[in-house]
């Protein structure tokens, strides 16, 4: 098993001016973080992640050095938070897949609500589960999901790196085929893109990367493109694993983090950066489960 094509794209969107989304495409290692905060904080914040994960290319074998370089990432945010006034309530979501091509499967390392899926002729696999209140609610059966889809708190989540001290990170090894295809992207393309839309554009452009990464990029905006946008795809073929060498320096090359777009409607390709409206919203246990009455969560 191999991985046979993958790529990376980021689209700043129709409503927002600024990219604070991050990713990384740089097999075997593949993420997406979506930034939030004041002051450009998000762009940090996603950026810190990304850089985390880029400087282990190499040394990532399975999911406890996945958590590990995870959890480095969370307390590098939260001490920069903590350093700059200007910064504070800065975090980001991470999803993050390592292809083991040897073994012929991914291992998945997941804090927020940017998602993962694995695609296939006639299949859509939902490799995550949203941290978030509507997810929350939805899990128990309180609301729908079409409910949640245009629920008032839909944008509240209730984990994400940086905002704690420590951060409970979920993951999961799944067994790969070939002809599947992973798929890592910020909600700027799930709020706006149902999954079985997804899984139709997948099937038109014959699951190849680039064009259907272009195509969901198009149809999120298409449909109001009201965040950034950011997708990471990876094909999977029957063959034997090459041997991979990563000698480009951390913030440079495929793990390079480019300069912010102001512009609206900016797209990237490789790493790229994304954003969302952040705030503190505390969340009563009027409107949520007992479980998560009184806490805080962060809506973008």
């Amino acid at each position: 098993m191999r991985i046979a094509t993958a790529v990376g794209v980021t689209d700043t969107g129709r409503r927002r001016h600024r990219n604070e989304d991050a990713f990384v495409c740089a097999a075997p290692l593949f993420a997406v973080a979506d930034g939030m905060g004041g002051a450009q904080a998000g762009e940090v914040a996603s950026r810190l992640a990304t850089a985390a994960l880029g400087e282990r290319v190499t040394a990532l074998r399975g999911a406890t050095e996945l958590v590990e370089i995870i959890r480095t990432a969370n307390a590098r945010i939260f001490a920069h938070a903590a350093q700059d006034p200007s910064a504070a309530g800065m975090g980001t979501t991470v999803t993050v897949a390592l292809v083991d091509e040897g073994a012929g499967t991914a291992t998945i390392a997941h804090v927020g609500d940017s998602r993962a899926y694995r695609l296939a002729p006639g299949r859509l696999e939902r490799l995550t589960s949203d941290h978030s209140l509507v997810a929350e609610l939805v899990r128990a059966g309180r609301l729908t999901e079409t409910e949640a889809a245009v629920h008032p708190h839909r944008s509240v989540i209730t984990r994400v790196l940086g905002t704690e001290a420590v951060v409970e990170i979920d993951t999961t090894t799944v067994r790969l085929a070939p002809g599947d295809v992973l798929l890592l992207c910020s909600d700027g393309l799930t709020a706006m893109v149902r999954d079985e839309r997804i899984l139709a554009l997948a099937e038109e452009t014959a699951f190849a990367p680039q064009a259907l990464a272009d195509a969901l990029i198009a149809t999120a905006n298409e449909a109001g493109g009201d965040d950034n946008i950011t997708v990471v795809i990876a094909s999977i073929e029957e063959g034997e694993p090459p041997v991979r060498e990563h000698h480009t320096p951390p913030g440079q090359g495929e793990v390079a983090v480019p300069a912010p777009l102001d512009a609206v409607g900016g797209r990237r390709h490789g790493i790229g950066a994304g954003g969302r409206l952040p705030a503190l919203l505390a969340i009563g246990g009027a409107v949520v489960l007992a479980l998560l009455a009184l806490a805080w969560g962060i809506v973008r």
